[in-house]
């Protein structure tokens, strides 16, 4: 079965009813849509993390939020805060070898990161946080600026 006769045999009960504008509405405002959560950071990304709020008595975690503007029309910030919010997704080392830094993404910076990696690089260009975004279809050349 095609996916249109799957919809509408699930609208109207029937693989030849054609359902009117109506059912159609009212099966689309159904259907839920969930954000990829799958957020993930490198053990660099959690130990980097660790080093600096050890530094830093007055936060516990590195928060990272996506604001709209940047030369790509999104872009990443990163702050140090102390304590979380309610509807923070936590990214934490586990197990052992494992740094116990603390990343903070708010819910609604989580939707346009889904299946996104952070890490960190220390390389001849210097050192920054990253995030490898698979929803991004450009970035620019300082990787803190990103469009979907």
């Amino acid at each position: 079965m095609d996916l249109c006769r799957f919809f509408i045999h699930n609208v109207t009960g029937s693989d030849s009813a054609i359902p009117t504008q109506t059912k159609l509405a009212e099966a689309l405002m159904n259907i839920e849509v969930k954000p990829n959560t799958n957020v993930t950071a490198t053990n660099a990304a959690l130990k980097r993390v660790a080093k600096i709020v050890a530094g830093d008595a007055d936060s516990d975690a590195l928060r990272i939020t996506v604001e709209g503007g940047g030369c790509s029309g999104f872009s990443y910030k990163f702050d140090l805060v102390a304590g979380k919010n309610d509807d923070d997704f936590i990214i934490e080392g586990e197990g052992a070898g494992q740094e116990h830094g603390k990343i903070l993404i708010d819910s609604m910076s989580l939707i346009y990161m889904g299946g996104s990696e952070i890490d960190f690089v220390d390389d001849l260009m210097g050192q920054s946080f990253q995030v490898k975004n698979p929803n991004a279809i450009a970035s620019c050349g300082c990787g803190t600026s990103f469009s979907i």
